[in-house]
């Protein structure tokens, strides 16, 4: 029986560790999280809409009955493939066939200050973080001075994509709904939330009609749009941009790039832009016939993406599917298939009622994009338990306007 190393357990290591149940494969999923986690989600965590274990699953629930699964919680340091060893902080795992996983991190561009500064939000630890400084924030500007309480009001989101509009619009719903019945004290009016992006509009990669309604949907809503302007500093009070001008505030979310999780080890000439792995056609990394590389952390170039695939779940699942196929192929001694990526669409949700939908034949907007943005998510969320909390949630929220998840939980700090 052939041994894979897979890691990474996000939408691509997990989705190919399950369709290679059966498969004849000695399997071992590494991962530093004992959980799965579902990414498009993250921002209601940081805004009160939902828990995280609503939208984390164990992956040892998900694998028990999967009997050539084993699963090592670990942090993974380097690659040796000359040995075919993985190099783990708990020992070193030896493969037939390697597949890298890691996904993407947050990009801060070099701009160390304001990496040390600003939130960003690709984990459910990340989160958590946004919420606390957020609702900490509104607790202290209760006996702030009036200077001092514009900036802890103020919220300024750094990325026009899906998770910079999605965050922007639940924020913006919180202000008009529900904080000023939690903060009766505090005139919210003072509050602003900024969104500033650097390209010419929000959401880059949907058509110029969903763009402009989502932008649309976010100034409905209160929400500060600032297009073609880059942030060029924050020091943790005051935000500088490429315009001049300075926003005050305590509470900077950085939604503006990613990049790849890549591992020590491999060949300086793998790595492609924004730190990804190059891959051919068959998701090996370049060079090598028996690692591969697959969703975020995978550049592979076509005809249709000359500069590799976006970073977003449907091709992760493609590419893992496609791999799982592979493989069986492989260990068979069979011809390999190219992969080819099939684009489904796009989708992006700003508030009640406001969303928008870009699929490949048509475009649509408005409560019916609403409406099919929480279905294919609540059907993409694993366990039926999950799906059910989250519902709940969704469905309360929605005749309430009212999240009941403000909740300021902080580690509390050990006695000398």
């Amino acid at each position: 029986m052939k041994k894979l190393v897979i890691v990474g357990a996000g939408f691509a290591g997990l989705r190919l560790a399950r369709t290679l149940k059966d498969k004849g494969f000695e399997i071992w999923l590494i991962d530093k999280n004992n959980y799965h986690q579902f990414p498009p989600l993250l921002y209601q965590v940081a805004t009160c809409g939902l828990e995280p274990s609503s939208i984390s699953f164990p992956l040892r629930k998900i694998f028990q009955s999967y009997k050539n699964v084993h699963i090592r919680c670990t942090e993974v340091n380097s690659v040796d493939h000359e040995q075919n060893k993985v190099v783990t902080s708990i020992g070193s795992f030896s493969y037939d066939y390697l597949v890298i996983a890691t996904g993407a991190t947050t990009n801060f561009f070099g701009n160390a200050l304001i990496e040390k500064n600003a939130m960003p939000m690709k984990s459910v630890g990340e989160a958590l973080f946004v919420r606390n400084k957020v609702l900490q924030n509104f607790e202290d500007a209760l006996i702030a001075d009036d200077q001092t309480r514009k900036a802890l009001l103020n919220i300024v989101i750094v990325g026009g994509g899906p998770t910079g509009v999605e965050v922007s619009g639940a924020l913006a719903e919180m202000k008009n709904q529900i904080l000023p019945k939690d903060y009766p004290e505090i005139d919210f009016k003072s509050m602003n939330i900024y969104l500033v992006e650097a390209g010419p509009k929000v959401l880059a990669a949907f058509s110029e009609e969903s763009a402009a309604k989502a932008k649309q949907y976010l100034e409905d809503l209160g929400v500060v749009v600032f297009t073609s302007t880059q942030v060029t500093g924050y020091d943790g009070n005051e935000v500088s941009l490429s315009t001049g001008k300075t926003l005050p505030t305590k509470s900077l979310i950085w939604a503006a790039g990613i990049k790849g999780n890549n591992l020590s080890g491999l060949p300086e000439n793998t790595t492609a832009k924004g730190n990804r792995i190059s891959v051919n056609r068959f998701s090996q990394i370049n060079g090598f016939e028996n690692i591969f590389a697959i969703g975020d952390i995978a550049n592979m170039s076509t005809p249709k993406y000359p500069n590799g695939h976006p970073q977003v779940a449907t091709v992760a699942n493609m590419q893992a599917d496609h791999l799982a196929k592979n493989l069986v192929k492989l260990k068979d001694g069979k011809v390999l298939e190219q992969f080819e990526y099939k684009d489904k669409g796009s989708m992006a949700t700003v508030g009640r009622h406001k969303a928008v939908v870009d699929l490949p034949k048509t475009h649509f907007q408005g409560w019916l994009a609403w409406f099919f943005w929480m279905f294919l998510h609540l059907m993409l969320i694993l366990g039926m338990k999950n799906k059910l909390l989250i519902f709940v949630n969704w469905l309360w929220n929605y005749f309430t306007f009212d999240q009941s998840l403000r909740l300021i939980i902080r580690q509390p700090a050990k006695k000398e």
